[in-house]
């Protein structure tokens, strides 16, 4: 009986009345111990200024060749660990109450960092794939963020036009580009504002580029893209 009961309400509803659990140790008391996070691998210089990609100089071959339309990318683990663990529980397994520190963890990284933000800008997910999973994580980290900076959220600044495949599934930097390429468009102006994307996780920071590029294209003076963590 207890099994059926859980099962009808939902991690969801269950992180507002179980206590949370560490994901790497499993301590009651928090989604992800400050013991835990101390020993997540952080991205250590050198890494491409731009794209973020661990790289030995300031920029990729990538960026150099074809410099993405968005000024730049910070994030402060790579993916993997305990910080892939709790991305992959907030982001697939219904674990909401992890936003609250998730979004701490960008915040205090982009208080670390000189990165220009007028207003927070969550990564859109296609309205199918909202519908499945009941929530975006990029909107629920992008307001827990705002809570702690005071900078303003604009939900609805993006959208996503197709439901195009998701970029883990595919293989190569030029897949993800072609994949991401004409995905977002920008239904509200932004004329002199310092963009932040907010998201969850960078590949190859196709999805921010083609972002950026929808957000410049309605005015917007800067934009550069904050995640938890960067695949190498």
């Amino acid at each position: 009986m207890l099994q059926r009961l859980l099962r009808r309400l939902g991690r969801g509803t269950l992180d507002l009345v179980l206590p949370l659990q560490c994901v790497g140790c499993r301590k009651e008391g928090s989604g992800l111990c400050q013991v835990c996070q101390s020993s997540l691998a952080r991205l250590e210089p050198p890494y491409c200024e731009i794209c973020a990609q661990p790289n030995d100089g300031p920029r990729c071959s990538r960026c150099v060749e074809s410099p993405p339309p968005i000024d730049g990318i910070k994030a402060p683990y790579l993916m993997e660990g305990v910080i892939r663990d709790a991305i992959h529980a907030f982001k697939y397994r219904n674990f909401r109450g992890l936003a609250p520190e998730l979004g701490k963890v960008l915040a205090e990284c982009l208080e670390s960092t000189s990165i220009p933000a007028t207003l927070l800008v969550p990564v859109p997910m296609h309205g199918r794939r909202v519908r499945q999973r009941g929530y975006n994580q990029s909107l629920l980290l992008a307001r827990e963020v705002s809570k702690l900076t005071g900078i303003a959220v604009a939900e609805d600044m993006l959208i996503k036009t197709r439901d195009s495949a998701p970029q883990v599934s595919l293989a190569t930097q030029e897949e993800r580009a072609r994949n991401a390429e004409g995905s977002f468009l920008a239904v509200r102006e932004s004329a002199g504002e310092a963009v932040l994307l907010i998201d969850d996780v960078v590949t190859t920071g196709s999805t921010m580029a083609a972002c950026a590029k929808a957000a410049k294209e309605k005015g917007a003076a800067s934009v550069w893209g904050l995640a938890l963590a960067r695949e190498a």
